[in-house]
């Protein structure tokens, strides 16, 4: 699976907007994913199987810390709107606050002020995911930004947001335990290895 950034052959004078394009490359793609980062559209096909494993099984310590249906929910595929006009982002996983509901920026774009953590798990994009996505969500402060790291099986922990980059950039290998940050609303530990393992192909 890979994603494409697409960068649109229009003259300087001539207007259109990057959130009519997205919206037709999904029509016409129906599964595609597009998000608008840094101006330029990022173009993603639907999940292989391995990668949706490894999100449901992401999805379980996070529910079994009760974040969901109170102060804050844990959530798949919700939009970020990011700052630089038109951007917005699609993360895998994000914990957010409860009242997301009443902080609708544009569409089904969110404001990043209620974002406490967004997670994405690696496909072909992953250079998307370990670079152009660390400044994009760094610079709409959302503290905590966890990336499954499929093609080098790591996990990587992202903390303290600072001038577009964080200040903080852990990274984790199968047999390590991650605690991470209790500013998401509860206590939740990763299993790196379980991770890892469940965004493999499995192979008869």
């Amino acid at each position: 699976m890979s994603a494409a950034s697409v960068e649109q052959p229009f003259a300087d004078d001539e207007p259109f907007s990057l959130t009519a394009i997205a919206a037709e490359i999904m029509e016409r793609h129906p599964g595609y994913r597009v998000e608008i980062i840094g101006g330029h559209l990022l173009v993603t096909p639907s999940p292989d199987a391995p990668h949706a494993r490894a999100l449901t099984g992401l999805m379980r310590p996070f529910l079994a810390a009760d974040l969901y249906g109170g102060e804050a929910d844990v959530v798949q595929n919700v939009s970020i709107w990011l700052p630089g006009g038109e951007d917005y982002a699609i993360p895998d996983l994000a914990v957010v606050d409860g009242d997301i509901d009443d902080h609708v920026v544009e569409g089904t774009a969110y404001d990043p002020v209620c974002f406490r953590l967004v997670l994405e798990v690696t496909s072909g994009n992953w250079k998307d995911d370990l670079k152009t996505k660390v400044g994009a969500y760094a610079q709409a402060k959302v503290p905590v930004y966890v990336v499954v790291d499929r093609k080098h099986q790591r996990l990587h922990v992202l903390t303290e947001p600072i001038e577009g980059t964080y200040g903080t950039h852990r990274i984790h290998s199968p047999g390590e335990t991650v605690a991470l940050p209790d500013s998401i609303g509860a206590k939740v530990t990763l299993d790196v290895s379980a991770i890892i393992e469940a965004g493999r192909p499995r192979r008869s």
